[in-house]
């Protein structure tokens, strides 16, 4: 409690005794009342706030590719094709049911793009920014919804955050849209329709870590093209920073005694885990004949790059997965869980988390009394949170890829434990099992997707800002460990 509320309140009650009357919050200034409303936005309902904001986006992306306008051909989709569809699109993620270029027609897939752009930038966000643009306003509830969805600490200046957001996915976007589409109009004789178009698409879904494409095998037709991968990556690498590290980054480049502990976390993690999966992919599968063995040592090294980066949760691949060794499955599960930086477009379970239970992992060995990151102690907090995040997400991993198993127990564990990672990772992935799931099957992966890309979130923003003071404490005891 802040000290001029417990002064003011101390004399309230001195006089409150003297007059004989009950305290009342109407005694109390504005700002210091204690509100009744059971509309209140607590962290448990900023959490259901968010889930509702993202259910209401999925109905509406659900309708629209049910329109036969947007399927070739006859009739329209079938319910569980555009539930899946409209899910893995909001939730960022890219598995598919069917194959996006020849089964949605340029509207479908216009659908499927605004999908990813809004569920990439945030539902509550989208929608603030949205009534910004049109009110100019922006009220206290908003301030906390879009505050605990791009996990940004204060409220006053949320209208200015939020605005900077949107500037620079626009920005970054819009420069590899035009990259791309330069390539596909110079490289390969698209019609500039054709080509801002593709650029475009690509673009908003490498950026948003989405992972969608307009060919149906992904981007494997330009595994040796480095004018169409590269930007791909800058996309995926910057879209998967997060916001808060990109923020810093360009006012703070040269300070980096100034930087957050976040940031210097993302920024540490970061090029271990491509360069490390580089090096691992290229390692397993570099004499495969099915996968890098035919290409030459760069087209190699650039594809393995390219794979690297695209696990922590883009989608795309420029190899065929399904042929891959199942040793590399593992090692791409693990990255895809990992994820990208916190409050940014990746999925997963983020760098910051790993590097912290990696930290007090090593505190506890070495006999530390408190965990110390990079110069920092950390709080009990973000250390419960943190282990609090990955026990439930690997909970969720487990019970979905059992589920699966028990439907599906032909296809192996090491491939359906693939596809539910990838699901709750929000990746896209696949090793090619996702459409010959049967429909109970797909739905127990849309729940997958669903939970991983909300689920981190509601958990953080619920535990986050929640302290109870306790005025006892219970007798202490240590039970066995290992």
């Amino acid at each position: 409690m802040p000290l001029e509320e417990a002064l003011l309140r101390a004399r309230i009650r001195r006089l409150t005794r003297r007059s004989r009357l009950r305290p009342s919050n109407r005694r109390l200034p504005r700002q210091f009342r204690r509100s009744t409303d059971p509309r209140e936005v607590t962290p448990a309902r900023t959490a259901q706030l968010i889930i509702t904001a993202f259910g209401v986006a999925l109905v509406a992306g659900t309708v629209l590719l049910l329109l036969p306008g947007a399927r070739t051909g006859e009739g329209g989709a079938t319910v569980l094709e555009a539930v899946f569809t409209a899910t893995s699109a909001i939730c960022v993620t890219g598995l598919v049911v069917v194959d996006t270029p020849t089964y949605w027609t340029p509207f479908g897939q216009a659908v499927i793009l605004a999908l990813i752009q809004i569920g990439g930038f945030g539902v509550m966000s989208f929608t603030t920014v949205l009534g910004i643009l049109l009110a100019r306003r922006l009220g206290l509830k908003a301030r906390i919804l879009s505050s605990a969805e791009t996990k940004h600490p204060g409220y006053g200046d949320m209208r200015r955050v939020l605005l900077r957001i949107l500037a620079t996915t626009a920005v970054i976007e819009v420069a590899v849209a035009a990259a791309l589409a330069l390539r596909f109009h110079a490289g390969y004789d698209y019609g500039v329709g054709r080509a801002v178009w593709h650029g475009v698409f690509h673009a908003v879904s490498a950026f948003n870590n989405a992972g969608f494409a307009l060919y149906s095998l992904s981007i494997m037709d330009f595994a040796a093209d480095p004018w169409i991968n590269l930007p791909l990556i800058v996309a995926v690498v910057l879209g998967g920073l997060g916001f808060p590290v990109l923020y810093q980054l360009r006012k703070e480049w040269r300070l980096p005694r100034r930087w957050t502990l976040n940031t210097r976390l993302v920024l540490f993690a970061s090029p271990i885990l491509l360069l490390g999966g580089t090096v691992f992919l290229c390692a397993v599968e570099w004499s495969s004949p099915t996968t890098l063995g035919p290409m030459g040592t760069g087209e190699k090294l650039l594809a393995g790059f390219f794979q690297s980066t695209v696990a922590r949760t883009a989608g795309f691949n420029s190899i065929d997965v399904s042929a891959m060794h199942p040793v590399s499955w593992l090692g791409l599960d693990i990255l895809m869980l990992i994820g990208g930086g916190p409050a940014g477009t990746a999925g997963g379970l983020k760098v910051t988390t790993f590097a912290v239970l990696g930290y007090i992992a090593f505190t506890e060995i070495t006999g530390g009394s408190a965990v110390n990151v990079l110069g920092k102690r950390l709080p009990r907090s973000v250390q419960r949170q943190a282990i609090t995040v990955v026990v439930l997400a690997v909970g969720a991993v487990v019970t979905g890829t059992m589920a699966l198993m028990l439907m599906h127990e032909d296809l192996g564990l090491d491939r359906v434990l693939f596809e539910a990672v990838s699901a709750f990772a929000t990746v896209g992935l696949s090793t090619g099992i996702t459409a010959e799931l049967s429909g109970p099957g797909q739905l127990v992966l849309v729940a997958l997707m669903f939970l991983g890309r909300l689920g981190p979130v509601t958990v953080a923003t619920a535990t986050a800002y929640r302290h109870r003071r306790l005025l006892y404490e219970l007798p202490e005891e240590r039970p066995l460990i290992g």
